[in-house]
């Protein structure tokens, strides 16, 4: 088996599957990378069985034939090198590897590609196309909201609700919510709900290109396809919690501030706030609204206030700082709208103006008021 390969190009795509290495495995292989050759094309593949990602590079080969090569040495060998070509030979027989450019050679011993998890044959329905970056748009508007609670398995993932000219994505991790709705896409015919666990959710983000994206579903699988470049998820079998029944439905006191002004104010209020539970208290008033936190156990306080509009009763809410934060940073709006009700019951977040085919909805949870 040898092929010459540019070691950008290499890593490049090696930089895609670094991500779904585990570190450490008790299946040592899965700490390897799977390298088939057919012609001129290499295919270089990773799994960490609930993940896996592939990527097709062209290459001048000659002799097929596949092995597993040691992902961590690989990588880093690679990743060192500058632009330059490298011939990469390997003996099938002893599984020696050789890896040769101008001024070095490197010797690495892989496993032989029979003992690699055999991926299975993906067999989706109606994939469902995305232009250019509207994929990750809807993921980077998601995935910062999903449960870390392995208890909770649903809320690890990101809820898809697929219907035939929209997709709904929801996430929530029982303080926060979003829900994020894309229309005027090409999608299917016949409705149906999958959770994407949020470790194949960031890998997406982190490597999918601006390009059009397809998406295929399966009843235990998903899978993306971009460029050069595959990425199969196994599906979070458990039913998603009913979110809709949390969406306020009665909250009719608005708030609308300029996104930057509130965010800022919200950031250096929240530096005086408490370690345990980083309250910020918001008093609203016709035409402008007070940010204060206050440090009991060492002494610290902080208020700023800001011009608003806001017509209703006055009232005061808690919020804790890192969730509002975390909702306004994924706004890109200039404006953003708060719709309350009372310091008891959840606000919604809103963009003051949608973007075309776009919905998005934000739920943060308030805290008790310091007395």
């Amino acid at each position: 088996m040898k092929f010459t390969v540019s070691s950008s190009d290499l890593q490049k795509a090696l930089s895609k599957l670094s991500g779904v290495i585990p570190t450490r495995s008790s299946l040592p292989i899965l700490e390897n990378i799977l390298f088939e050759l057919k012609k001129n094309s290499l295919r270089i593949a990773a799994t960490d069985l609930e993940v896996s990602i592939s990527v097709l590079i062209d290459v001048k080969g000659s002799g097929d034939g596949s092995i597993t090569v040691p992902a961590k040495r690989l990588l880093e060998t690679v990743r060192s090198l500058a632009d330059v070509q490298i011939l990469f030979t390997a003996d099938l027989a002893s599984n020696k590897i050789k890896l040769l450019t101008e001024t070095g050679e490197y010797t690495l011993i892989g496993e032989a590609s029979a003992d690699f998890p055999e991926t299975t044959e993906f067999k989706g329905e109606d994939g469902i196309l995305f232009d250019g970056g509207v994929l990750k748009r809807i993921l980077s508007r998601t995935i910062f909201a999903v449960s870390n609670d392995e208890l909770r398995p649903a809320m690890t993932g990101v809820l898809f609700e697929v219907g035939e000219k929209e997709i709904r994505a929801v996430s929530t991790d029982g303080h926060r919510l979003v829900r994020f709705t894309s229309r005027g896409i090409t999608a299917r015919k016949q409705q149906s709900n999958i959770i994407i666990p949020s470790k194949a959710l960031n890998l997406i983000v982190r490597t999918a290109e601006e390009t059009q994206t397809k998406m295929s579903m399966s009843q235990t699988h998903v899978q993306f396809s971009f460029g050069n470049t595959t990425l199969t998820s196994k599906l979070i079998q458990e039913k998603y919690p009913n979110y809709e029944s949390v969406i306020p439905i009665d909250n009719e006191k608005t708030l609308t501030v300029h996104r930057d002004t509130v965010l800022n104010a919200v950031r250096r209020v929240a530096l005086y706030s408490s370690s345990t539970t980083h309250q910020v208290r918001f008093t609203l008033k016709k035409g402008e609204v007070r940010i204060a936190a206050e440090d009991i156990d060492f002494g610290g306080e902080a208020r700023e206030k800001i011009s608003c509009s806001y017509e209703a009763d006055e009232m005061e809410i808690g919020f804790n700082s890192t969730y509002i934060i975390d909702v306004l940073t994924h706004i890109d709006s200039e404006e953003v709208t708060f719709r309350l009700n009372r310091a008891e019951r959840a606000a919604i977040v809103v963009p003051a103006t949608q973007k075309e085919n776009e919905e998005l909805l934000m739920i943060v949870m308030p805290v008790r008021l310091n007395v």
